[in-house]
């Protein structure tokens, strides 16, 4: 049976471009799929977990920087976005809703697979990355667990989200209701008494945090560098 390197998923409206990108990451052995626009893509990705979208932002009904962003609060998938030649101001939009990369058309076949190997590459380094160190803390993400001195104390998949995130861009102040679209939860206080819980874990002293800091009238952010 012939071994992949990723699965990917091409969504783009253009029939043309759709066959080419798909023929052409198949020659370099990708296994691909394709949707002609972001509600064909939801149905995919709610089957299987694909390694990598590359995704047109000029559709037909939802865009692609639309779907970039319900998609980014569902699950982390990484996305190469394709632009329209002469439009930064959609890139620029496109990267703060989470995408990993761009492409502007029309692209060069070979500079299409150096950014989809830069993004597998760099995404599969933070998976191996799972357990962080920092201070007297080890955190271990995949057993959900935090190390603290001689504790060891359980963290919940809400917490485990939460730090996710946050060790994946330390420095980076997350807003309450940035929190409450990755977590699901729409009540401010709720989210303060998750981060209130997740301070007694880390911190030696919580009412005083040294990683897990508030900036007022912004939200929170974790140092950990």
């Amino acid at each position: 049976m012939k071994k992949f390197k990723a699965h990917i998923l091409i969504v783009d409206d253009d029939d043309r471009i759709r066959d080419l990108v798909r023929e052409y990451l198949n020659q370099n052995n990708y296994l691909v799929s394709t949707a002609k626009d972001s509600i064909e893509a939801i149905e995919k990705t709610k089957i299987v977990k694909f390694d990598l979208i590359v995704l047109d932002i000029m559709m037909p009904g939802k865009t692609g920087l639309e779907f970039t962003h319900e998609h980014k609060k569902r699950i982390d998938t990484p996305i190469l976005l394709l632009t329209a030649k002469g439009e930064p101001s959609e890139r620029i939009e496109g990267l703060e809703l989470g995408a990993d990369d761009y492409l502007t058309k029309p692209f060069e076949p070979k500079e299409l697979i150096l950014r989809i190997n830069n993004i597998l590459t760099k995404t599969k380094s933070l998976q191996i990355k799972r357990i962080i160190e920092f201070g007297d803390i080890k955190i271990d993400l995949k057993k959900q667990l935090i190390f603290k001195k001689d504790q060891s104390l359980k963290i919940n998949n809400t917490e485990k989200m939460i730090l996710d995130k946050m060790i994946n861009s330390p420095g980076k102040i997350f807003q309450r209701d940035e929190i409450a679209d990755l977590i699901d939860l729409s009540k401010e206080r709720s989210i303060d008494v998750i981060v209130t819980r997740l301070r007694k874990k880390i911190e030696e002293n919580p009412k005083n945090p040294k990683y897990l800091q508030t900036i007022r009238g912004e939200g929170y952010v974790l140092w950990i560098e």
